[in-house]
């Protein structure tokens, strides 16, 4: 089934307003939270300003967040089981269910029930950056191995840095907005793979454009 992916601007009151309640959220869970603080930044869609929605099946939108504990004297399982025990207590309140924990994120969903439907949903990385001996930039991110029921601190891989040079480069040869960004939509619409998040799909339409355009490191 071919999807109706659509751009929705960061000023657009129904964004606005979930963006909003989100950082009210954000405030709560810092506020009770007692064990360690954090830092928080909004990245992915809504900071490059295209977030998208299902006009058809109307699926939501969604908003990635990573989470920068400033604590470290706690493991990684005590870092995230901390921070979703904080966040459960507080997300009813906000309009959200409780958080489900996958291998990367925290996730947690508005849902409009009557029409069983999804109105937004946000993604909790928990990460931390560090320069590597060559003082090279590098970050690493809580994993979550769901067979082991254990969490561990990983590296991210090579491509997770490439990706943001790639940006760089299609934006400096004038590709964003006549090559990337329909291109993106239109993937979005052809992937029925639920597995394939939004994030890959926009990694390989960056790769694709760029490969298509010459790019060379």
């Amino acid at each position: 089934m071919r999807h109706d992916f659509r751009y929705i601007s960061r000023k657009d009151p129904k964004l606005r307003d979930s963006y909003n309640n989100l950082m009210r959220l954000l405030q709560a869970v810092r506020n009770d939270l007692k064990e360690y603080t954090f830092q928080h930044k909004i990245i992915g869609s809504y900071s490059r300003n295209m977030v998208t929605y299902d006009a058809k099946s109307n699926t939501g939108f969604d908003f990635d967040v990573n989470i920068y504990p400033n604590d470290e004297k706690y493991s990684a399982e005590e870092i995230k089981r901390l921070f979703k025990k904080t966040l459960d207590k507080n997300c009813k309140a906000f309009g959200f269910d409780y958080a489900e924990d996958s291998t990367r994120v925290l996730t947690i969903k508005v849902k409009d029930r009557k029409n069983a439907s999804v109105v937004y949903s946000v993604d909790f990385a928990f990460v931390y950056d560090y320069k590597d001996k060559d003082g090279l930039l590098r970050q690493k991110y809580i994993h979550f191995n769901k067979e082991q029921g254990s969490y561990d601190w990983r590296d991210q891989p090579n491509s997770y840095y490439l990706l943001d040079e790639k940006v760089r480069w299609i934006k400096g040869k004038g590709l964003w907005e006549i090559q990337l960004k329909p291109y993106y939509i239109e993937k979005k619409n052809n992937n029925n793979d639920s597995t394939v998040h939004s994030r890959t799909i926009f990694a390989i339409s960056v790769n694709e454009i760029c490969q298509k355009y010459g790019y060379m490191r």
